[in-house]
């Protein structure tokens, strides 16, 4: 029996902020502006009473009716955010409450964003093949919008809040291969909300709402590092590229994406976009692509799909599975 992902499921929340509303706020740029540069439209925002683990509660509960599983049976729960709910208790913890999942499960909270669901399975895989558990919950949920100035355009019309949630366990079909995955530590201040933690508050800042990113150098560092990344996952796994039948990348935009399809002469057909609906939604961007990717037909039981996530960090992952 392989390790691999059984079932994904998402949810997002139901405010929406469109291009239309953008238009309004921010003068010079139209709705097609916007969309040219983001390929977005819509991106979902959390109310102000609702929190990540709101998020990560519906997209779980979706996975569980979907997917016939039982709460009971799942032996661990990993929720990858950097929105919590609190800094303690971990929200994993309340989950695990909400969820009715059983004491004897294991459950904590990783901080990682655009890397984040790489690291998941990767974290997932080991807790499976060191026998620590055997039905891992596997959700990622994200309101970056709560850091956000709402002034501040080159970060709002990118990022949108959402969560979606993955069982992995063993499986006869389904399969999570080798990983290729780093860590830059001084690109740290090029995507950060510095109002977020301690540190800030040590110094007595009034900012609340201070989230920043340096586009030219995300990019920068974007552009060097994936193509890397997947040489060596795929060095890693025994594969070329014509072995992959679809390539699955976190979601940041649309620009960055095809700038990083061209560059690795990756076929358009093999290649997912699809953010317009959703925005960038951090940790969930690859699982609910995923989930797309299916329910359009573009990826199929058996396929083999190479996953590359990318950014905060700075970081990075890359990883081969079989749907």
């Amino acid at each position: 029996m392989n390790i691999g992902i059984k079932a994904i499921e998402y949810f997002l929340p139901q405010k929406i902020l469109s291009n239309a509303d953008l238009a309004i706020t921010f003068s010079g740029w139209t709705e097609e502006k916007i969309y040219n540069k983001t390929g977005i439209v819509n991106r979902h925002i959390a109310n102000d009473d609702e929190y990540v683990s709101d998020l990560a509660y519906y997209a779980a509960k979706k996975l569980f009716e979907n997917h016939s599983i039982e709460p009971k049976d799942i032996d661990f729960v990993i929720l990858f955010t950097q929105s919590p709910d609190y800094n303690l208790p971990t929200t994993a913890c309340i989950l695990q409450d909400r969820l009715d999942i059983p004491k004897s499960a294991g459950a904590f909270d990783i901080n990682l964003g655009c890397s984040a669901f790489i690291y998941g399975l990767a974290v997932a895989k080991s807790l499976i093949n060191t026998n620590i558990a055997k039905n891992i919950l596997l959700i990622t949920a994200e309101t970056y919008s709560k850091y956000i100035n709402p002034g501040d355009k080159s970060v709002l019309t990118i990022f949108g809040d959402g969560a979606a949630a993955a069982l992995i366990s063993y499986d006869e079909i389904s399969q999570i291969k080798e990983f290729d995955l780093g860590t830059n530590g001084s690109g740290a201040e090029h995507l950060i909300a510095s109002s977020s933690g301690v540190r800030s508050k040590s110094k007595e800042t009034n900012i609340q709402k201070d989230l920043y990113m340096n586009g030219p150098e995300i990019f920068n560092f974007t552009i060097d590092v994936v193509p890397k990344s997947i040489d060596n996952v795929l060095k890693k796994n025994n594969l070329t590229y014509d072995d992959i039948d679809f390539f699955v990348f976190h979601q940041a935009n649309s620009y960055m994406l095809n700038h990083l399809r061209k560059k690795c002469n990756i076929p358009e057909h093999k290649f997912y976009v699809n953010m317009i609906d959703t925005g960038n939604t951090v940790s969930s961007t690859i699982p609910i692509a995923l989930h797309q990717a299916e329910k359009e037909g573009r990826i199929n039981r058996g396929d083999t799909v190479l996953l590359v996530g990318f950014g905060v960090g700075l970081s990075w992952g890359s990883t081969i599975i079989v749907w």
